[in-house]
């Protein structure tokens, strides 16, 4: 099937013209240049940048957010990293947030295979952040957008200069089979032809309505602000993954953890694990970013899933880490990288 537009499916506006949606807790960063990237297969994906608030420009910043996020909800990040003195470029992954939507049914959180989104941040960064965005580049990536990041790196050292990634997406936890299993099973019904349904009853309830019982932060008014914005704007919302799409993320977290996969990465890394997540597997994070030549570990003790939407004390470590890791260095210059567990 042929992805369908953004301008076919989305609701917020009546004309193709890329926006930003703001409620009053969560109000547009000033400055912004909004657009639509299309990709090689006719996909449509929207972006934003900004430039720095602090001059002179450290470089810029790439944030590459997790499944069913958008750039909305990195809005309070923004501000910050534009604060420390970088620009910023943020965009909705495909079949996600104001991005082309990969079905018919656009509440569906669908990707055929994570190689797409990894030729997506290629295309973003060749045809937006080199031409219209100040050197040097730095990726931030969370969950999915992680490992997104790393399957697209070995491309990208000569483009990235370093790369923080906040508790990558490597193993599903607390899950009732094994994730070989998991593989195994989707795969087989991705054969079959049931890849785009919904994997067992995920796409009858809105995920994360009530902060009660939530995984991902422990934070109520961040929690309440981006439920806040889905709920004025539940156009940029999906619900749960399709069996396509979970089957496409064993793939590329098999790929990614296979050995030796990570000396094929040049660019100096940061994995940044939540002490509390009960989403992705700590374990495999720290395996990895201690096990990478060109990377560090630490981890957010006591924090959820999402460390950026996360209570002040545990959101404070994780920024202190990322000011400590990535200075407004200039292509070519040295880098040392400490192997720290914090």
């Amino acid at each position: 099937m042929k992805p369908q537009h953004a301008s076919d499916l989305f609701s917020l506006t009546g004309d193709d013209d890329a926006q930003l949606y703001s409620i009053i807790d969560n109000p547009a960063p000033d400055g912004a240049t909004i657009g639509w990237l299309e990709t090689s297969d006719g996909v449509k994906l929207r972006y934003a940048r900004w430039e720095t608030l602090v001059r002179p420009s450290k470089g810029t910043i790439v944030i590459l957010h997790g499944r069913s996020e958008t750039i909305e909800k990195y809005f309070e990040t923004i501000t910050d990293f534009r604060s420390r003195g970088f620009g910023v470029l943020a965009y909705d992954m495909r079949g996600q947030g104001a991005s082309s939507r990969m079905t018919g049914d656009r509440k569906k959180g669908h990707v055929d295979s994570f190689a797409h989104h990894a030729a997506d941040l290629e295309q973003l960064m060749e045809e937006v952040a080199l031409p219209d965005c100040k050197p040097p580049y730095f990726a931030i990536g969370h969950s999915s957008g992680a490992l997104v990041a790393l399957l697209a790196a070995p491309r990208l050292g000569n483009r990235l200069q370093r790369m923080v990634l906040l508790a990558p997406l490597l193993g599903l936890t607390k899950i009732p089979i094994s994730q070989t299993l998991l593989r195994r099973v989707t795969g087989l019904l991705n054969f079959l032809g049931l890849g785009r349904a919904y994997i067992g009853g995920s796409g009858t309830r809105v995920p994360n309505k009530t902060f009660i019982g939530n995984k991902l932060t422990s934070d109520t008014a961040r929690f309440e602000r981006n439920r806040a914005i889905l709920d004025r704007y539940p156009d940029l919302a999906i619900h749960g993954p399709t069996i396509g799409w979970v089957h496409a993320a064993c793939l590329a977290m098999q790929r990614v953890t296979a050995t030796g996969y990570t000396n094929r990465i040049t660019i100096p890394t940061l994995f940044i694990a939540a002490g509390n997540d009960e989403v992705v597997d700590s374990r495999l994070i720290e395996r990895l970013g201690d096990g990478m030549r060109s990377g560090a570990f630490i981890t957010v003790s006591g924090a959820k899933h999402e460390v950026l939407q996360e209570r002040d004390v545990f959101r404070e470590q994780m920024l202190a880490a990322f000011d400590a890791f990535i200075p407004g260095t200039q292509p070519g210059s040295s880098v040392s990288l400490e192997k720290t567990k914090g």
